[in-house]
């Protein structure tokens, strides 16, 4: 990553930005983005003091109120979150610490933990174990179906669908589209019959072909009405599910945390999805809703591929909203992610310090598979600020031009850049649509890269690997995934 961004000269953000993967959509932020800037500045005003006041904290307390309320979290999970941090604020031993403004910070991020919740983890004890989705139409709850059942793949499951959303003909399809995408088996019977009867007999279908998790698709509606409780209330009596997940669009904001409450009145939830947390939502349903309803939250969807959902971690999301990134997520996504191999042979090459343009260009190509770097600089703790200030894909769009430069090199190139010469720099720059002058300014920074590489104490080279066992120099707290230090 740090070489990467070694390379790069950003332009800062202008009012009206594009996704560069998107051509023609506007770019949107991160849900929590505005709330994390105004409680950065909330504890930056904080830090400016040496000791703190009962006074200090007052307007502190103060500017997280207004920060929560303006993103749109529950008045009375709000004034009863300012009570008790301010109520632990207060006290002697934060007030007579040397560094009171990081207390403070440590205070709001553990009582942001636990409004959060416990980590919702799904049950999975029946044979098989069957899921069942409810949420209004539009929420993205067909698609979500489809994502849960690709991550209980993923961990070693045998998931089968149920499409029993028959008021809508296209939500079926989607389904069986899904399905086909994925590889997953969708038990369907069209639009004719009725959803308990198919739910009831996908449950059937389920057992004799030996799946462990049924996760059935019930009909949505753009309204709360009695007939549709009624089904789904008939639909959970027939199949006895052991999770029913509401899938609420977080760009709903407090009405989501209404509507869940409805459901849950009803139908009995043991859990939430979150859909579009990648949007521009402020973000304070997904504070609220675990406070007012006792519905823990257990995945969130943070894209619309079919892998972007990740499981619900509170700390993880307090540290997101706080601004100290979110490292973990971003380890398990490259594990999850990287070429196992290939990132140990990069690893092993640079523990003996050497580096080069193949080393740079592989590089390249697994960051890539993790998806926008302006996402991921997000995940990394001090970067906040840095990320502002950069023009969103721009990084993506830096990347690929230094990927079309090193493209356009022959491999005796890549290996050795001190033969590129003046001519050879001339073809490079024909072959990759660039100038003569970006392809000096590459290699220049490559090479001071190199120097970078080969001057890093051998341990520290070595913790961007994974060590099986034993190995000279101390090991980092965490270990990285192999390579990932690139």
């Amino acid at each position: 990553m740090s070489g990467f961004y070694a390379f790069s000269r950003f332009p800062l953000r202008s009012s009206l930005c594009y996704d560069v993967e998107n051509p023609g959509e506007k770019w949107q932020s991160n849900m929590f983005e505005d709330l994390t800037e105004k409680l950065q500045a909330t504890f930056q005003r904080l830090s400016q003091k040496g000791r703190l006041t009962e006074e200090d904290v007052d307007v502190a307390m103060r500017d997280v109120k207004l920060a929560l309320l303006e993103a749109d979290v529950n008045f009375k999970v709000v004034r009863d979150f300012v009570k008790v941090v301010k109520e632990r604020a207060i006290g002697a031993e934060i007030l007579k610490n040397l560094n009171p403004a990081q207390m403070v910070v440590k205070i709001v991020n553990e009582e942001l933990v636990r409004l959060l919740g416990e980590p919702g983890r799904l049950t999975l004890s029946g044979k098989p174990t069957v899921i069942m989705m409810v949420g209004l139409q539009g929420s993205g709850k067909t698609t979500t179906t489809g994502k849960l059942a690709r991550w209980l793949r993923s961990q070693g499951h045998r998931p089968m669908l149920a499409a029993c959303d028959t008021y809508r003909p296209a939500a079926v399809k989607q389904l069986e589209v899904l399905g086909q995408q994925l590889n997953i088996k969708v038990y369907s019977e069209g639009v004719g019959p009725n959803p308990p009867e198919i739910a009831e007999r996908a449950l059937e279908e389920a057992r004799r072909n030996g799946h462990d998790i049924l996760i059935v698709d019930t009909a949505g509606r753009l309204n709360i009405d009695e007939q549709m409780m009624e089904e789904l209330q008939e639909v959970k009596r027939r199949i006895q599910p052991h999770e029913v997940i509401f899938v609420a669009d977080a760009m709903t904001g407090q009405e989501a945390v209404n509507v869940a409450k409805d459901f849950n009145a009803r139908v009995e939830l043991t859990g939430v999805i979150f859909t579009k947390v990648d949007g521009d939502a402020r973000g304070g349903a997904a504070i609220s809703i675990r406070e007012v309803t006792g519905v823990p939250i257990k995945f969130l969807g943070v894209g619309e591929k079919l892998d972007a959902l990740e499981p619900f971690h509170p700390d993880r999301l307090a540290g997101r909203i706080l601004g100290m990134g979110d490292i973990l997520s971003l380890i398990e996504k490259a594990e999850a992610t990287f070429d196992k191999d290939e990132a140990e042979k990069m690893g092993a090459r640079l523990e003996q310090g050497e580096f080069d343009f193949e080393d740079f260009l592989a590089a390249m190509g697994q960051m890539k598979k993790l998806g926008p770097i302006s996402k991921l600089m997000g995940m990394l703790p001090g970067m906040g600020d840095i990320q502002k200030q950069i023009e969103p894909g721009m990084m993506d769009n830096q990347m690929t031009i230094i990927e079309a430069i090193i493209s356009s090199m022959t491999s005796k190139e890549r290996r050795n850049p001190k033969m590129i010469n003046g001519s050879r720099k001339k073809r490079i720059a024909r072959g990759s649509g660039r100038t003569v002058q970006e392809v000096n300014d590459l290699i220049r920074q490559f090479r001071e890269m190199q120097k970078m590489v080969k001057q890093m104490p051998a341990f520290l080279r070595g913790g961007m690997t994974k060590r099986k066992g034993g190995g000279s120099g101390p090991k980092l707290p965490f270990d990285l995934p192999p390579g990932f230090g690139l």
